[in-house]
């Protein structure tokens, strides 16, 4: 599914689902630099996402796996 990433003025990250017409926090990351491992949202979703380089710029759309089934 296509997402996007955004940090906002305090630094929180969050995904915006446009399909769905979501945003949600990230609570937690698998790795520190979040590429390339799971995240999970505020609503419980898990979505794996994509490698990508340290430092790339945000806002950005990726495309993510969702891992759970709510």
């Amino acid at each position: 599914m296509k997402i996007m990433l955004r940090k906002d003025g305090a630094g929180q990250l969050s995904v915006y689902v446009p399909k769905k017409d979501l945003e949600e926090p990230i609570v937690s990351m698998e790795k520190p630099e979040m590429w390339g491992g799971i995240v999970t949202l505020g609503n419980g979703w898990q979505l794996e996402l994509p490698p990508a380089t340290p430092g790339t710029d945000l806002p950005c759309t990726v495309e993510a796996r969702k891992l759970n089934d709510d």
